[in-house]
């Protein structure tokens, strides 16, 4: 690159090779910043290969941001820092943080301290013997309240398992190790977060996910951002993730299908009320069968034209950002 030419936020010597990216996103935990540094750059101070931490803010209204712009003075941290114009949501946090990483591998945890960076090291190893490409992190022993967090957090896991068909106990717990190339053949959208192993699934086999008892703390600093409305949420988003799963490259399909059940319904009825009509003698304009039958041919005709338009979609399908960032900047500028 000549000297004349801008040099990319993020770029670095190819020799260089980033092995791990730490990508945490945050919201409001000014003091949670500063345990949070010390403990990754402990957890990983024998480490002996090249990483990077990237810090996504979304949005925070306190002084998380400041604390984080603090720990660029740490000796050999390679700190990112990605500062959203707003709060988009932990999804569009890990979206951002993803499309920024360098390192082969990428693991992510929370901001409150609940996960423990020590485990890292660990899960490295785990998902370098068993070669898989993504390994999901087990709160067995959680330590968060019965009614609020864990029996709907119980409920939501064994649903997701039946439906989406990865067999992981913990699918919200923040601590995940991917191969990154992987990660970036999926997009985060709205909450799916939440379904990263099903979204893997689609790209690789269920076999190459796995899972691993890791640590968990109580939440030492703030209030938790999540409540018992998340399980309502789980529920509607599950609906997205199996037509997704199921219907994505042929939503023509789903919706075709549907029309067709419709529409042969509808043949049905026209087929009783014209033999009722032309053979019987019998009047059919006052009954509620005509009515029905005709709105289940428009509802067969709305659903087919629906499929037409998804797969016209899909073909056409891009790429889509579902965040704004204010500033990026690292160590290097």
């Amino acid at each position: 690159m000549s000297k004349s030419q801008p040099v990319p936020l993020f770029a670095r010597d190819a020799a260089d090779e980033i092995e791990l990216s730490v990508l945490i996103p945050v919201c409001n935990e000014e003091e949670s910043i500063a345990p949070l540094f010390e403990r990754i750059c402990d957890a990983l101070k024998d480490f002996g290969k090249p990483w990077e931490l990237i810090i996504v803010d979304d949005g925070s209204t306190d002084g998380t941001l400041v604390n984080v712009r603090k720990e660029f003075g740490r000796e050999g941290l390679d700190l990112r820092i990605i500062e959203f114009q707003r709060n988009f949501g932990k999804a569009a946090g890990l979206q951002a943080g993803i499309d920024t990483a360098r390192g082969r591998l990428l693991v992510t945890l929370d901001g409150d301290l609940q996960n423990d960076p020590y485990d890292i090291p660990k899960m490295i190893a785990v998902i370098e013997e068993r070669e898989l490409d993504l390994l999901c992190g087990w709160r067995k022993s959680r330590q968060d309240g019965l009614v609020l967090r864990l029996i709907p957090s119980w409920i939501a896991n064994r649903l997701i398992r039946k439906i989406t068909g990865v067999t992981i106990h913990d699918y919200g717990c923040g601590l995940k190790l991917y191969r990154t190339k992987v990660l970036k053949q999926i997009r985060i959208l709205g909450g799916m977060h939440r379904f990263i192993p099903a979204w893997i699934a689609g790209v690789v086999p269920t076999s190459r996910i796995g899972e691993m008892a890791v640590n968990h703390h109580a939440r030492q600093f703030g209030e938790s951002k999540y409540g018992i409305w998340r399980t309502f949420r789980v529920f509607l988003d599950l609906l997205s993730v199996l037509f997704f799963m199921r219907f994505r490259q042929r939503p023509g399909h789903f919706f075709g299908s549907i029309g067709l059940v419709f529409g042969g319904i509808s043949a049905l009825m026209f087929l009783y009320l014209f033999w009722a009509k032309f053979i019987l003698g019998e009047s059919i304009g006052t009954r509620p069968m005509l009515t029905i039958a005709v709105m289940l041919f428009l509802g067969s005709v709305q659903m087919i034209t629906t499929g037409i338009l998804a797969e016209m979609l899909a073909r056409t399908e891009r790429d889509t950002t579902n965040y704004v960032i204010r500033k990026s900047y690292g160590r290097d500028g």
